[in-house]
């Protein structure tokens, strides 16, 4: 019995690899001919999900180069809330699942390189792998505080080997302190900092309630999020996951300007756990048809979803 098991997982994924090949051989062959989209912000093994799906998703969104952002060590203590944001509370792959990926598949994917905040070797296990070419250091998503020294041993490194870091901003459980990262930017000029999560999408509200992590209706311009990215040169967004579509759909009024605003500080990003890479089930597909349908100005709509990164990451 178990044999039978064993053969009929193997056949299964032999079916699979072979059937997932066919389609993004034609799906790539396809998107040489559109126009090229960076994703700044994906995962291996996303809630289970297989590589080969995965390399499937990104193409079927028309997604031409993806940054995969590893989690840190499975531990048990404080900032890993005791385990249960292990894996980046979502069972993401760590930094050696990336690479290996990535290197498999050149010129697809990008990858970072990450570690739990506040572990007494957390900046030489990332510098490890920065010198084996990771480009990021992401994705922060930890329960410290966001000024914290062990936070700025993070940014320090960040700035020596000149890539960003990306940090997951959510109200009383990681990065606490969003309303102290002005002290931050301030002190490490050098370091490109981008900002994701709910607590950042939120703040592009000056009336924004911290709280409310998905806030719904009007939003009145010149939050927190609003005045770092008009203020700091170093500081960029990353436009993914729910917190990001929200914060395009709650008022598309006050989006569109907000586009305009911070064209040249915006990225896509997906962080997208979907399977299909298209529909509305995708919300990483949605995102970036929401992008299209609120920026007018094609060039804007290029630089979000393609020249910043590509500009930013040096590519």
């Amino acid at each position: 019995m178990r044999m039978r098991g064993v053969m009929r997982t193997h056949t299964r994924r032999a079916f699979l690899g072979a059937s997932l090949s066919t389609v993004t051989a034609a799906l790539a062959q396809e998107s040489r001919a559109v126009e090229p989209v960076i994703d700044i912000h994906q995962h291996t093994l996303y809630s289970g999900r297989e590589n080969e799906i995965l390399l499937a998703h990104q193409l079927m969104m028309g997604v031409t180069k993806t940054l995969l952002l590893p989690a840190g060590t499975p531990l048990l203590r404080a900032s890993t809330h005791n385990g249960k944001s292990n894996g980046l509370a979502a069972r993401t792959g760590g930094t050696q699942t990336c690479k290996r990926l990535a290197e498999a598949n050149p010129g697809a994917y990008l990858w970072g390189a990450n570690e739990v905040t506040d572990l007494d070797n957390a900046p030489d296990e990332i510098e490890k792998w920065l010198k084996l070419g990771a480009c990021i250091i992401a994705e922060q998503k930890f329960d410290v505080e966001c000024d914290s020294a062990h936070s700025q041993r993070l940014y320090a490194l960040a700035a020596a080997y000149g890539v960003p870091i990306l940090l997951h901003f959510q109200n009383e459980t990681y990065n606490r302190g969003y309303e102290r990262l002005h002290t931050m930017l301030a002190k490490f000029p050098k370091t490109v900092f981008i900002g994701h999560a709910q607590t950042f999408w939120g703040n592009i509200d000056k009336l924004h309630e911290q709280k409310v992590l998905y806030p719904k209706g009007k939003v009145t311009p010149g939050g927190l999020t609003d005045r770092y990215l008009a203020d700091y040169p170093n500081m960029f967004a990353d436009m993914s996951a729910g917190s990001g579509l929200n914060a395009l759909t709650r008022d598309e009024d006050h989006a569109r300007g907000f586009l305009l605003r911070h064209q040249d500080k915006l990225l896509y990003g997906s962080d997208c756990n979907d399977r299909l890479g298209r529909g509305p089930g995708c919300q990483g597909a949605q995102t970036v048809a929401t992008i299209r349908r609120l920026v007018a100005v094609k060039a804007v709509e290029r630089k979000i979803l393609f020249e910043n990164a590509k500009k930013l990451f040096r590519l």
